[in-house]
């Protein structure tokens, strides 16, 4: 796609975002508008936001739940930055979150990591946790431009990748021994989401490309294909896709996760 029709299309989108507005999907009015060509896109963003001062402190990755993609009408996972004012940490597993300046978000409860290295693109589940410092509960705020959330999947990797905020719990410190148990637990856990104190949904690890640790690996992978970017690196914090579908949130509302077997604290998130 022409340069200048890839920065209009990265100033529309910056201009929805910053006044909190939608627009037509893309994909409506430009038939060769694909997933990469989106990531150009999202690389013009990305360099925008830096000019203006942002600071990208990891990635999320959407999509990586194999379930929900007939109903979003997508077909594989997507990544995007997530950036210093984005990301809020609740270390005492309750927080407050201000749903201000979003469009239509919905809550997504997920595994994070934070990286101690570079993640590689071969291996198995404990291979990629030897990349992994810690990992913590997370639920990611997901919001969307495009109206009654339809889209194809190349409109919502260009649109931020879908990203409003992401919350992140209680860090857990892991060594030889919990990267071992980790790897075993992450595909068979499963996740309760509750609002107020009623479940919403349940899911399970396997749900997100079989286990959250390898949607490292698809990460990595995708981003070895991808040399307009920035490798993962030590000290970027990973989400890495909802373990049940996204739920539209409200102001007053609390919603809560449990992580079950897989022994992580469970979040409790109360938006204002």
């Amino acid at each position: 796609m022409d340069p200048i029709v890839t920065e209009s299309i990265a100033g529309a989108l910056i201009d929805a975002h910053d006044n909190v507005h939608t627009l037509p999907p893309i994909s409506a009015t430009r038939a060769d508008f694909d997933v990469a060509t989106a990531y150009d896109v999202l690389h013009a963003i990305v360099a925008r936001r830096r000019a203006q001062g942002w600071v990208s402190c990891g990635r999320k990755i959407g999509f990586t739940n194999r379930t929900i993609w007939p109903r979003y009408g997508v077909d594989r996972p997507m990544w995007a930055h997530v950036w210093t004012r984005s990301v809020h940490h609740a270390p005492s597993r309750r927080a407050t979150l201000s749903l201000a300046g979003l469009v239509s978000p919905r809550i997504e409860p997920e595994v994070a990591f934070g990286l101690a290295a570079p993640v590689p693109v071969e291996g198995d589940a404990r291979a990629m946790l030897a990349a992994v410092e810690w990992v913590a509960p997370s639920f990611e705020i997901v919001q969307c431009h495009f109206p009654d959330w339809k889209f194809t999947a190349a409109d919502c990797t260009a649109a931020f990748g879908l990203h409003g905020a992401l919350v992140v719990g209680p860090r857990t410190p892991l060594d030889d021994g919990r990267r071992d148990t980790l790897a075993a637990a992450l595909p068979l856990f499963r996740l309760t989401l509750s609002h107020g104190e009623r479940v919403i949904d349940r899911g399970i690890g396997a749900n997100v490309l079989d286990s959250p640790a390898l949607a490292l690996r698809h990460l990595a992978r995708l981003l070895a294909t991808q040399p307009q970017f920035r490798q993962l690196a030590a000290g970027e914090i990973v989400t890495t896709g909802t373990i049940t579908d996204a739920w539209p949130v409200a102001p007053g509302q609390t919603w809560r996760s449990d992580y079950g077997a897989l022994g992580l604290p469970g979040l409790e998130i109360t938006f204002a």
